[in-house]
């Protein structure tokens, strides 16, 4: 009764067990006697939990000073409102993460002056405004993590938090939307998943400080996306949509590039010429992402300026060696000539190991302190 910590149940909890925790919880949590409840999380896959029982735990882990609190909540009925108002003034709240079946819909009084992290995965939102009236009221946010829902409808989403330090996008294929603004000036991290099959705009705000981005983007958004990063010191892209010309990573020393991105061969060239100090370079397949054909390798005019004065690292993970993958394995190996080390991840492929290894190995190498590696 005097801990300060709160861990209770599981997704996967027959309906028997769901019924004793909701007892226990029902009988007990009223009479807490701990003044700080640091953390109260829940989580629920079962009818027996009604939202007024939700509803009043939450009520009275708000009234501990509560620090932190997670709802994950999975039911086969429709999305339930269960969160009480006066959570959206709790002075005290450091984290929130709500995850599953859950209506957030946020009153018209809002102060969450602790809240430095906030999470929402899949969760309904009440209208279009209830994502920034939330976020409008939070003065001190960093963290930001917001995954929609499915067949949710946004229409315009905006992120304007002048505080926040890292920021998570998913936006899922069959999420219908119209647009998405971001006005994030302190971003350090920013993680881009933009899936949707619906034709939207994006528009996104310079990011001055920013040292790590993820952008995994199939729509024509990728240049609007491209050039709010520029500040990158590290970059992992996917997109199939071909990149503008002209833009210029100015800081960027460690590249990791899907190989969807690779689809036309002068991609690849676009990403090396914009980037004068890549010490590292990184090619594989993403999580999820299937493989398809690339273009045959053109030769640049000239050779991209990190080749001749920085790049230190390749690594090419589910290398196959078709002609076009190798074309570009071995046009690196001849013109970098600084690079210490090329490490090779074989995958099956209508090609031998043996095979492959010996076309590599046999390829002329621009730095004499090269090794090449395979795996």
């Amino acid at each position: 009764m005097w801990l300060p910590k709160l861990d209770y149940g599981r997704i996967d909890c027959s309906e028997s067990e769901c019924e004793k925790l909701r007892c226990f919880l029902v009988r007990n949590l009223p009479l807490h006697r701990a003044p700080v409840i640091e953390s109260f999380r829940l989580r629920v896959g079962c009818s027996c939990f009604k939202p007024e029982n939700i509803h009043m735990w939450v009520l009275t882990a708000v009234s501990h000073c509560l620090r932190e609190l997670k709802i994950v909540y999975e039911s086969d009925s429709a999305e339930l409102d269960m969160l009480p108002s006066n959570l959206f003034t709790c002075k005290s709240l450091v984290i929130l993460k709500l995850a599953g079946d859950i209506i957030l819909d946020v009153p018209r009084m809002v102060s969450l002056p602790s809240l430095k992290t906030l999470r929402l995965q899949k969760v309904m939102f009440f209208n279009g405004e209830t994502l920034q009236r939330l976020l409008s009221n939070c003065p001190i946010l960093e963290d930001l993590m917001v995954d929609l829902h499915d067949y949710d409808d946004t229409g315009k989403l905006s992120i304007v938090v002048p505080s926040l330090q890292s920021l998570s996008l998913f936006i899922p294929y069959r999420h219908e939307i119209d647009g998405f603004m971001i006005e994030t000036p302190s971003l350090k991290y920013f993680k881009l998943r933009d899936d949707s099959w619906h034709d939207h705009y994006s528009l996104i705000g310079n990011m001055p400080f920013l040292v790590e981005a993820y952008v995994d983007v199939d729509l024509p958004v990728i240049n609007s996306v491209i050039r709010s990063i520029t500040s990158v010191k590290r970059l992992a892209i996917c997109s199939q949509d071909m990149l503008d010309e002209g833009f210029v990573f100015n800081q960027l020393e460690h590249l990791e590039v899907c190989l969807c991105t690779l689809l036309f061969s002068n991609q690849l060239v676009r990403l090396l010429n914009a980037s004068s100090k890549l010490k590292r370079l990184d090619i594989s397949l993403t999580d999820g992402h299937v493989p398809r054909d690339m273009d045959d390798w053109n030769q640049p005019s000239t050779v991209p300026e990190c080749l001749l004065s920085s790049l230190q690292s390749l690594n090419w993970l589910e290398y196959t060696g078709e002609p076009q993958e190798r074309d570009i394995v071995v046009y690196i190996l001849k013109h970098a000539l600084h690079l210490k080390t090329a490490t090779i991840t074989l995958t099956e492929s209508d090609f031998t190991e043996l095979d492959m290894i010996k076309e590599l190995a046999r390829s002329s190498r621009a730095s004499t302190t090269c090794e090449l590696m395979f795996d």
